[in-house]
């Protein structure tokens, strides 16, 4: 069985001497985030990561889910780890005390949530769709639908889940079919069928709460006529019990790449009630709350697949023996030298190291935004936070899961032919991972909505603001020491700008030249954003060995990785700036019938 051990002290790195949070006194709750505070739930969430969630994922993605008349059975001990998840409170974290939640910062949801997906990513997705549902009836619910559905989902007696995606409609939702006809009572018939719902139907929780996308007759086209609809599985009556079964059932689990825990639905609606949530027509206003935070824990997701599978490979790396040294045997009493002595291997474990670490700090960086836009005490502040978390969203969902993918894929290198196997869980990890790159809007979407949405946005105030902070961290710090890390981050910013600047010339003119470039601009921008993070941890570790801080072994790895990115990692910027001025026109040149 894989081992996992929650990355506590890195994490406790990263959000009080990277990210100083018990310093950002003007965020509401982060006086609270003391290292004591932190230390302790994070040690209790990385416990139960390791001693309860650990032990059923490689169960989970054997036995997978079962369907029996219209009755979706979970994995087993799945019943068992999602009750003790609720009797801990986890559910609710961050959410409303007045709902029954915890109240604290969505950062500290984001780190626990981290380590519940590298234990078991299909498990924690049951909890992570109902956060996000949780958002949305926050977000546009009428006060009597907060009061009826939040302190049951908060609870985790109830769970949630988003149906968007339709059989001949996933991207494009003005092609959506499912009605919503009005009852006369305030209510609706809803009817259609949805597809690929994760968490549609299980038997973990009392109630399954849907939101759902449908058009009422008589409304828009396309997207303008969408609304949202609260369609529970059970309906509450007055009092919140229980009341009949609702007329919607799961008619089809997928079969699945991965994810086999998580029971994927078809899900069909024949004339179910429902209630509107928000205005009419409005629909997506309100699920797009719901889906920016999925993407986020999307691209989480990518980060914690990576990091249990890099924590995996190292161990065998250690252990398993397998040829000499080339400058020398390193261990002469053994029959051979363990693989961790080869450079080849070293290669793929560094590539992991610094993608894992750095997209860590990176991560918590942007959930801190989401803090900030939502609780800071100035109104510019939570203005500019704004744009740089919308900036920022399709990057962590779209290069944390391309690149956490890749990095499962090399780590099961790493095992050679034991990793193609099911013996070392390598094979799930790279399984599970790869979904993350298609679901909640794919990464080709994602760096469509960056270039041609996200970036432009306020007049491109979000990517100035990015800009700004690199180009003051590297006047403050550029010098001495600190060059070798800030030269190569200055380089890349450089290339991004160049980028921008390259988009604005040609694309406004054909949007296929910047649609072109557009995954490349991603990427970019990602391995830029990981360096601005690695170019602080660098600061940081330096000052801790200056200060002769405990644990030097720490902070010296920080800065040897930091290093390793710089000089081996960054470079790809210029690759990306490359292909992203070479154009659209081959891409486009060669006609449809020659492929």
């Amino acid at each position: 069985m894989a081992i996992y051990q929650a990355p506590v002290r890195d994490a406790q790195f990263v959000l009080h001497e990277v990210l100083r949070v018990q310093d950002a006194s003007d965020i509401k709750g982060y006086e609270d985030l003391t290292d004591d505070m932190t230390t302790a739930i994070l040690g209790e969430a990385g416990k139960i990561a390791s001693e309860v969630l650990l032990p059923i994922n490689e169960a989970g993605d054997k036995q997978g889910c079962t369907l029996e008349n219209g009755v979706v059975r979970t994995p087993d001990g799945y019943k068992e780890a999602y009750q003790a998840q609720c009797e801990g409170g986890w559910p609710g974290i961050d959410l409303p005390e007045e709902y029954g939640g915890q109240g604290m910062p969505y950062l500290v949801n984001a780190v626990v949530g981290e380590f519940a997906s590298s234990a078991a990513m299909a498990f924690s997705m049951y909890q992570g769709l109902t956060h996000g549902a949780i958002k949305a009836i926050e977000g546009f619910g009428s006060e009597e639908q907060k009061n009826m559905y939040l302190p049951k989902m908060v609870s985790g007696a109830w769970t949630g889940t988003m149906n968007l995606t339709e059989p001949h409609c996933g991207t494009d939702l003005g092609l959506l079919r499912s009605k919503a006809e009005p009852n006369g009572d305030g209510s609706f018939k809803v009817s259609g069928q949805k597809i690929f719902i994760s968490s549609g139907e299980h038997d973990m929780s009392e109630n399954i709460v849907h939101l759902v996308l449908a058009k009422i007759p008589g409304g828009p086209e396309g997207v303008k006529g969408i609304s949202l609809f609260v369609v529970p599985k059970f309906l509450p009556n007055e009092d919140g019990s229980l009341g009949e079964r609702n007329s919607l059932s799961c008619g089809k689990l997928e079969e699945k790449m991965g994810i086999h825990g998580n029971s994927t639905c078809v899900m069909n609606y024949d004339e179910a009630t429902g209630w509107l949530i928000g205005e009419e027509h409005k629909g997506l206003r309100a699920m797009f709350l719901m889906m920016n935070e999925a993407r986020l824990l999307v691209g989480m997701q990518g980060l914690s697949q990576a990091s249990i599978a890099y924590q995996n490979a190292v161990e065998y790396a250690k252990d398993r023996l397998q040829g000499r040294a080339l400058d020398g045997d390193k261990f002469p009493d053994q029959k051979a030298d363990p693989l961790m002595v080869h450079p080849d291997i070293r290669r793929m474990l560094m590539d992991a190291k610094s993608f894992v670490e750095g997209g860590r700090a990176f991560y918590y960086w942007a959930s801190t935004l989401i803090d900030e836009e939502a609780h800071h005490s100035d109104e510019k502040t939570r203005d500019e936070a704004g744009l740089l978390i919308a900036l920022l969203t399709p990057v962590v969902k779209g290069f944390l899961t391309d690149k956490g993918f890749d990095t499962t894929v090399t780590m099961q290198q790493v095992f050679g032919g034991h990793g193609y196997t099911e013996d070392w869980s390598q094979s799930q990890f790279v399984r599970d991972a790869r979904i993350a790159m298609i679901y909640e809007g794919a990464n080709g979407v994602q760096a469509l909505d960056l270039i041609g949405r996200k970036l432009p946005q306020k007049g491109g105030a979000g990517v100035q603001t990015f800009f700004g902070m690199v180009k003051d961290f590297c006047k403050e710090n550029g010098d001495g020491d600190m060059a070798e890390f800030c030269d190569p981050l200055k380089e890349a910013s450089k290339e991004l700008q160049e980028a921008v600047m390259w988009f604005m010339q040609h694309g406004m003119k054909d949007p296929n030249e910047a649609a072109a470039g557009s995954n490349d601009f991603l990427h970019l921008f990602g391995y830029t954003a990981i360096g601005y993070m690695w170019a602080k941890m660098a600061k940081v570790a330096q000052e801790a060995l200056a200060n002769n801080a405990d644990d030097p072994a720490f902070y010296e790895a920080k800065l040897i990785t930091a290093r390793y990115y710089m000089q081996r990692v960054m470079p790809m910027t210029a690759t990306h700036l490359a292909r992203i001025k070479a154009g659209g026109g081959s891409m486009m040149a060669l006609d449809a019938a020659s492929f």
